[in-house]
């Protein structure tokens, strides 16, 4: 068996500490659940901390998140498809969109549902993932201004999510005055500035956010507590909210070079053998009961430093534990630090078993 663990206590505190950052700055934030892959015992635990605002970018995620609470104001955060315009009014509260097209869409299905629908105008800067390109975006606002049953929330933008780029706080201030040339251009006011992501907590924490800048989208650092800058953990933070256990079904002593006619395994690699390599070595080698179905093994860690990830099947994942203290044996659990990417993957898949410590 193999179980995803979220530790409630933990999580509320990251959440505490998160939630106090931002309203002493009088910043506007949302938790994006994209990650918890539309499971509702934990979507119940995001909401039991008192989330008002919750962000994802699978409708049927936005779809539980009502069934669950109707008052929560959903946003679905990548520009819509055409053929899901429909659900996205019916279950999103606010859209981020690039294209005129689709948000005239999303107007006519609006008067449709007698609704109006809110939507972010994304802007490109740098990432090249989605946006409306700068020099565009004047002609871009003013052609949708006037749509019914559309009310145009604000303007943002995502960093960090595709090319690498960094929400710097030159990136942040070019944000600010978009936000100063539509205000003028128009008369009108804007409300949110949406400049991110977890990556720009740092910034926050920094006090170098261009006060414009009123509004976060946050997964990563609620539930790994991360700072994207540096890789470490954000201090007074936890990073293993979500902790994976597995349990041993084979321990034996085995060579550490595999014997025989050498091909392609059944999941693509191919085993190399170096012309040095002793046949004669071994190593206390355990078979854990997960595999390339539910994770990817570069994205965990084991908690106990002395075991080493050897390699995965499609369902099972052999570790060498001959240098560790514990004395292992079949039957026990051994605990993995999860990644993002990691939580994703397990998350995802519906062999492992989600349980709340």
């Amino acid at each position: 068996m193999a179980f995803i663990k979220l530790f409630r206590k933990k999580l509320e505190e990251n959440y505490a500490y998160l939630n106090t950052i931002f309203e002493s700055r009088n910043i506007e934030w949302g938790v994006v659940t994209k990650l918890l892959c539309g499971n509702k015992i934990y979507l119940k635990e995001i909401i039991a901390l008192g989330v008002r605002e919750m962000h994802d970018s699978r409708i049927s995620n936005l779809k539980k998140i009502k069934a669950l609470d109707p008052t929560i104001q959903t946003v679905y955060i990548k520009p819509p498809a055409k053929r899901s315009i429909e659900s996205i009014v019916r279950y999103a509260d606010v859209s981020f969109n690039t294209e005129i097209d689709t948000i005239k869409m999303l107007s006519k299905e609006a008067q449709n549902q007698n609704k109006i629908h809110k939507i972010i105008i994304m802007i490109e800067m740098g990432d090249l993932r989605e946006g409306v390109m700068g020099e565009e975006l004047v002609d871009f606002y003013g052609s949708i201004l006037s749509l019914p049953n559309i009310e145009i929330r604000g303007i943002g933008t995502n960093l960090n999510c595709l090319s690498g780029i960094m929400p710097t706080q030159d990136k942040l201030i070019q944000l600010s005055l978009y936000k100063q040339l539509i205000e003028a251009k128009f008369n009108i006011k804007i409300s949110w500035v949406s400049g991110g992501t977890s990556v720009a907590i740092p910034l926050i924490l920094k006090n170098a956010r261009p006060m414009a800048v009123n509004h976060f989208r946050i997964g990563e650092a609620l539930f790994f507590g991360k700072d994207l800058f540096t890789g470490e953990t954000i201090k007074d933070m936890h990073n293993d909210v979500f902790k994976l256990y597995s349990e041993i079904i084979e321990i034996t002593e085995k060579p550490d070079a595999p014997t025989g006619e050498l091909g392609e395994s059944g999941v693509g690699n191919t085993y190399v053998m170096e012309d040095n390599t002793d046949l004669g070595v071994t190593s206390l080698r355990a078979i854990l009961d997960i595999g390339l179905l539910d994770m990817q093994p570069q994205y965990i860690e084991a908690e106990d430093a002395d075991i080493t990830i050897v390699d995965a099947s499609s369902d099972m994942l052999v570790i060498d534990i001959s240098h560790s203290k514990k004395g292992y044996k079949i039957g026990d659990l051994v605990s993995f630090k999860i990644q993002y990417m990691g939580a994703l993957y397990l998350l995802n898949s519906d062999y492992i078993e989600k349980t709340i410590g």
